[in-house]
């Protein structure tokens, strides 16, 4: 309930039934998809925030409790009035107990992380529809509800895609890996002619540089056959150079 008096199924109900759409199924499809899930994240997030706060409660406070009780076991029985030792037992342990089973239940249900989770999917919805019914933040470019019609979806999908990611986060591998398209991804940054220009740019450059690679490839072996050859050369000198000084071959033993 808002301050005036008004739901917010009833505001949002009736500015949707303003809006001037392509046709009657957008608004239809507007108040199925859009206002029924800001509607049912609310009511979500409203009951698990009862037994949340009820939970924490019982965690906090018993955990201020205990350690009471148990000091006031301490003190001269003397002090103390008949039965104390006994009802001091059953209430630490009756508190001892709550904390513990209430702490396991916030953590069996997650209901800390699931409140938060509803809580900012619900804010997240009712901001991007007010964004988007008064034309305002990311829908500032657009001059009419119509042109603003499908972001509009596209971001409503998106939200609720990544609640259910963090729903079932460990049970289902929702994130698959795709290969890396740079075509497409570069498509949807920059505009047609400019792609256009940068795919045959990189089109050149990658023809350049394999003709670099394949030149400087016959360069090197070009320098390899130099360098073998000229091994070879300085060998064979050194192998004839005896024979042209006119040293004579060694005397054969009789």
């Amino acid at each position: 309930m808002s301050i005036s008096g008004i739901s917010y199924k009833d505001e949002v109900g009736e500015i949707i039934e303003g809006l001037e759409l392509s046709s009657k199924t957008d608004n239809s499809i507007l108040k199925s998809r859009f206002l029924s899930e800001v509607l049912n994240y609310e009511k979500r997030k409203i009951h698990t925030k009862k037994y949340y706060n009820l939970f924490r409660f019982i965690v906090t406070t018993g955990s201020i409790l205990l350690p009471a009780v148990m000091s006031l076991g301490q003190m001269d029985p003397a002090k103390l009035p008949n039965g104390f030792d006994g009802a001091s037992y059953w209430i630490a342990w009756f508190l001892s107990l709550s904390v513990t089973a209430s702490n396991g239940f916030l953590q069996l249900f997650s209901l800390d992380k699931n409140y938060f989770e509803y809580a900012i999917t619900t804010e997240q919805l009712k901001t991007e529809g007010w964004q988007f019914f008064q034309l305002s933040g990311k829908y500032d470019e657009y001059e009419s509800h119509k042109e603003a019609y499908r972001p509009f979806c596209k971001s409503i999908e998106n939200i609720k895609r990544k609640q259910v990611e963090k729903e079932f986060s460990g049970k289902v591998d929702v994130k698959k890996k795709k290969e890396f398209d740079f075509k497409k991804e570069l498509s949807q940054v920059l505009p047609d002619k400019l792609e256009h220009n940068m795919n045959s740019q990189l089109e050149d450059r990658l023809k350049n540089d394999k003709i670099l690679s394949f030149l400087s490839g016959l360069s090197e072996q070009k320098d390899i056959i130099k360098e073998v050859t000229g091994v070879m050369e300085s060998g064979e000198d050194k192998i004839t150079k005896p024979v042209d000084a006119g040293i004579s071959p060694p005397p054969s033993v009789p």
